[in-house]
């Protein structure tokens, strides 16, 4: 009768028979592997401590060298870059008061004083003391102004006399010979054009007066108190007292 082992018995047989060959095989791989690494070890050239120590600190300042110079780079470009920026700020600056100066004055901006006064010319009439005030904000010294009027008036463009027909032409309707000399006198017309104005004023005073009554008022006044406020309001338009009695009526005089 023939044995045949059994599952289990098999099982444990082989178990035994992998640690009895991991017993064996073991040591001898460890120390194959072992005298490997000491061959290796002995076939290196030996390498100082000092030496090893110096190549590191050379490896060390190789970098920082690099980086130290990296940013000085970076540093002076930047620095040369601000210096060329401030040396062109300030040569612009320069040219600029070169231009804005010449002979110590500043430059004008704008249209010339003539362009001006013709400006001002073009758009009504002005006496030249009027004009002169105009452009006195825009001109140098006064000797220019002057010199500008008389070539206006050289060339037609700056008339006094005109000025003063247009403003009583403005004027005489809403106002009295009174109140339209005052502002005749206070834009530098001459005495002699003046006198002559008002004359003509004078000669139309009551129909111009009490055009400008019948506008704001409906009847004659009534009453004391009705008296007073229309004769202050002609007299305040520059009418003279004579013709303000004949509109109003001599008994209400105050």
């Amino acid at each position: 009768m023939s044995w045949k082992p059994t599952p289990a018995s098999a099982d444990r047989l082989r178990a035994k028979l992998d640690d009895e060959f991991e017993t064996v095989a073991k040591p001898e791989g460890l120390r194959r592997s072992s005298d490997a690494r000491r061959e290796r070890e002995a076939a290196a050239p030996a390498v100082e401590p000092d030496t090893w120590q110096r190549s590191s600190e050379q490896r060390g300042n190789a970098r920082g060298g690099s980086r130290i110079g990296a940013a000085s780079g970076r540093a002076s470009g930047l620095a040369s870059g601000r210096a060329s920026d401030h040396a062109a700020g300030r040569t612009s600056s320069s040219e600029d008061e070169a231009t804005a100066q010449d002979d110590g004055k500043p430059a004008r901006k704008g249209p010339s004083l003539k362009m001006r006064a013709v400006g001002y010319l073009s758009r009504r009439e002005h006496a030249r003391e009027e004009l002169a005030r105009k452009l006195a904000a825009y001109a140098e010294n006064p000797d220019e102004i002057e010199s500008v009027l008389d070539a206006l008036e050289k060339e037609g463009w700056l008339s006094t006399e005109r000025f003063a027909q247009s403003l009583v032409h403005r004027r005489a309707s809403r106002q009295g010979a009174a109140r339209i000399v005052q502002e005749l006198r206070q834009h530098g017309v001459d005495d002699t054009q003046v006198a002559e104005l008002r004359e003509q004023l004078r000669a139309t005073e009551y129909d111009r007066a009490l055009e400008v009554w019948k506008k704001r008022f409906d009847a004659k006044p009534e009453d004391r108190a009705v008296y007073a406020k229309q004769a202050r309001f002609l007299a305040s338009r520059g009418f003279a007292h004579d013709v303000i009695r004949r509109i109003l009526g001599e008994g209400e005089d105050d």
